[in-house]
């Protein structure tokens, strides 16, 4: 090497100087970088950050061997920093949150296992090397390129602090006169204010962790004996329903509410002439974009669960759940149908349920598509066979969770004859001749229909079913778990979903007249609009249950 830089000159310095020229723009990118995607523009990389100068200034003052530990550790920190805006970014996309350094560590498993039923066990083990080649250089490259910046500092000592100088005033200048480009000030602070904003994050975490073991442990129901319990249900087979990703975007989006919206008032109108009637509202969940079971648990608990510790802290109470007072009551027989789940599930306790039946308890052949295990279609189906057209000495509580429309939104299934579902093997060429999950994911615009289409499938499985199957003393309660992602849903959508309650007998429906909710299975523009977390209470009280408050 040093023979080749002797016989070239020219070219090691050029060699030299860009290498730097690298460098610096590497960590000047690092300390500039957002942490949302929207955010990433050309005006956000001609800042001047406050920490850069903070950092010419110390490594310049340092002797030779702590310089080099002080540039080496600070650059890991700040590779480390820029892994954490891209995991907030890469959140921010799809659950239209920040990442959580606490909670969110768990998630990353799940992630892998969506992509690898979405594309493939090669994808998902690609894509898993992809970001642990990505940390380690992120860390090894950042930390490389501030252990040359600040040696090449000390090796020009003289102008590197006339530069650092004349660069300290002109931020100090800059952010005491609010000087802005693009409406972007130019005086930086972006990776200090990320740490500082990481910290407050983790103390914020682990305060909401106390305070939210006390409100878990306030319940209005939670003395309520059994006969007390929704005494105006009693003989009902009632139905507790979520559809993957059902949120208001389906029903009022320009691109996706044409197709759905025909769906709801076709549907309404065939469930009309079979006796049924509903109505519909809007609730706000607890999550967006994924972590369908915070939007479960904050449906059924009557407590807000936004995050995974929260959800933890309420599976292990003994809190009432909306299923578990059908099963206190000792009149219902209770039952999960969870084609989701592929593992053990010890949330059956919270929920109260006598009978779980998960993706390999209920006889399905067929393939599956994409996430999900199998069509919904099958799963009522199912459900029917297995649990609801068995007899019974006591009505039926049911929890059904149906999948279909959850993402990547392909293959989507399509509605086949009842008679001709079997074991699930008629789904095969359905799925075959579907599109495939990488081709609607790389497209927003293919995302977005395809998750209408999925909304419409689920929609029309869920209700044919209760045509087909269900009777004058069935109740059908249905709704969205939270809105698909940002790229489906839209830049700032709401968080609600819509919510809806079937039945025939007209009693069932009056109790709930004073919401002012809308008739039919489409819930009006301006139709109430609660926190999924009062729908528990709500629903208690409206059909006769009486508070007695557990107070912790």
């Amino acid at each position: 090497m040093e023979r080749w830089r002797q016989e070239r000159p020219g070219a090691a310095r050029w060699l030299r100087w860009t290498v730097t020229a690298l460098a610096a723009a590497l960590v000047l990118t690092a300390l500039l970088l957002p942490d949302r995607a929207g955010a990433i523009r050309p005006d956000r990389f001609t800042r001047l950050p406050m920490e850069a100068i903070l950092g010419a200034a110390l490594v310049m003052v340092l002797p030779r061997r702590p310089r080099q530990v002080v540039a080496a550790v600070a650059g890991a920190a700040l590779g480390a920093m820029t892994a954490l805006n891209l995991l907030d970014m890469g959140f921010g996309e799809y659950l239209g949150r920040p990442f959580n350094l606490v909670l969110d560590w768990g998630l990353l498993p799940d992630a892998q296992a969506y992509v690898r039923d979405a594309m493939g066990r090669a994808a998902a083990v690609g894509a898993t090397v992809g970001v642990v080649v990505l940390i380690l250089l992120l860390l090894t490259v950042t930390a490389l390129a501030t252990v040359r910046l600040a040696h090449l500092l000390a090796r020009h000592r003289r102008p590197a602090t006339r530069g650092t100088l004349i660069a300290a005033v002109a931020w100090l200048l800059c952010s005491a006169l609010g000087l802005q480009v693009s409406g972007v000030p130019i005086a930086a602070d972006r990776t200090a204010s990320a740490l500082a904003i990481q910290a407050r994050r983790v103390q914020d975490t682990l305060r909401d962790e106390a305070d939210f073991r006390k409100v878990a442990r306030v319940d209005a129901f939670g003395d309520t004996p059994g006969s007390q319990l929704v005494p105006d249900l009693r003989g009902k087979d009632m139905i507790f329903t979520f559809i993957e990703s059902y949120g208001r975007s389906a029903i009022e989006d320009p691109v996706m509410a044409p197709g759905v919206d025909r769906t709801l008032a076709a549907r309404t109108e065939a469930l009309a002439k079979s006796g049924f009637h509903a109505k519909s509202g809007w609730l706000t969940s607890a999550t967006y974009g994924g972590s369908s079971w915070l939007g479960h648990s904050t449906t059924l608990s009557g407590l807000w669960i936004d995050n995974q510790q929260r959800y933890r802290t309420v599976m292990a109470s003994d809190r009432m759940s909306l299923t578990e007072a059908f099963r206190r009551t000792g009149d219902w027989d209770t039952v999960g149908v969870m084609p989701g789940v592929q593992k053990a599930w010890p949330e059956q306790k919270f929920y109260g349920l006598d009978t779980v039946r998960n993706a390999f308890q209920l006889g399905y052949k067929g393939p599956k598509f994409s996430w999900s295990t199998m069509p919904d279609q099958y799963a009522l189906e199912a459900f029917q066979r297995l649990e609801h057209g068995r007899k019974r000495d006591r009505p039926l509580m049911s929890e059904v969770i149906l999948t279909s429309s959850h993402q990547p939104w392909a293959p989507i299934p399509k509605m086949v004859d009842w008679d001709e579902i079997g074991d699930g093997s008629v789904f095969e060429g359905i799925e075959k001749a579907g599109n495939r999950a990488s081709d609607i994911i790389t497209s927003e615009p293919r995302s977005r229909a395809e998750y209408g289409r999925s909304i419409q499938y689920s929609v029309t499985a869920l209700t044919q079913w209760l045509q087909r199957y269900g009777t004058d003393d069935t109740v059908l309660v249905f709704l969205g778990d939270h809105q698909p992602i940002a790229r489906v849903s839209g830049e700032n959508a709401s968080r609600d979903v819509p919510v809806s309650i079937v039945a025939k007998d007209p009693k069932v429906l009056q109790k709930v007249a004073g919401w002012g909710w809308s008739d039919g299975l489409r819930p009006a523009h301006d139709a109430p609009v609660w926190k999924m977390s009062a729908f528990r209470d709500r629903f208690l009280t409206a059909y006769g249950s009486t508070p007695h408050p557990r107070k912790g």
